[in-house]
């Protein structure tokens, strides 16, 4: 380890235990933490525990901007347009579903870094008028109604959570949003108290993007 990177090195002893069913205790505590309680090498701390969960143990490594005083810097410059996806691939090893009640709830509420109100905008009419998707992103007449109802007392991004609900039985990381009251598509109700409202078997109010402009 003394010879790899010292970014990487940095990263994997800032790495969060996220699953450890021998030593749930460990469970969201960092690498570095739980090593030098036992007196051992990280390294051999994250072998120890692949073996003894038979390679089952998890760790959620920060890829990028796990500073929180730079990423303060990055979220509050006029110029940043706040986004992640990874359209699905690496299921089971990603999961960037929580950015938005994450933003509000960590980084609007807890750290008061931003105002509710600019939080709302980066993540509605900010990306919309930089993509140039010219019908979406403000409540305005004459626009589909898309409106999302947020509790701001409440708001937060859940921990990740495993389930095996893909195709073959395999698996893939979620995060629960809380604090959502309800979702409304093109004046529809889609969900509401975290129970969906409509058959998913059914027709949608959504529609496809299609170039700059969302087809009603």
């Amino acid at each position: 380890m003394d010879n790899v990177r010292p970014s990487f090195r940095i990263a994997w002893e800032n790495s969060l235990i996220s699953s450890c069913p021998s030593k749930p205790e460990y469970e969201e505590r960092t690498v570095i933490d739980v090593a030098t309680e036992l007196g051992i090498h990280t390294m051999d701390l994250g072998f120890d525990l692949a073996l003894e969960n038979d390679l089952e143990a998890r760790f959620r490594m920060p890829v990028a901007n796990a500073d929180e005083d730079g990423v303060e810097k990055l979220i509050t410059d006029k110029n940043t347009v706040v986004g992640l996806s990874n359209a699905g691939t690496h299921a089971s090893q990603l999961c960037d579903a929580g950015l938005p009640t994450y933003l509000l709830g960590h980084w609007v509420r807890e750290k008061q870094v931003i105002a509710f109100e600019e939080g709302i905008r980066m993540l509605s009419s900010r990306p919309a008028q930089v993509f140039g998707i010219s019908d979406r992103g403000l409540l305005k007449v004459g626009r589909p109604a898309n409106v999302l109802i947020i509790d701001p007392k409440n708001v937060h991004c859940g921990k990740l959570q495993r389930v095996y609900d893909q195709p073959a039985g395999q698996d893939r990381l979620i995060a629960e949003a809380f604090g959502i009251e309800a979702v409304i598509v093109n004046g529809t109700l889609l969900r509401q108290q975290n129970e969906d409202q409509l058959d998913p078997e059914g027709p949608l109010p959504g529609q496809l993007l299609r170039g700059a402009k969302a087809s009603r």
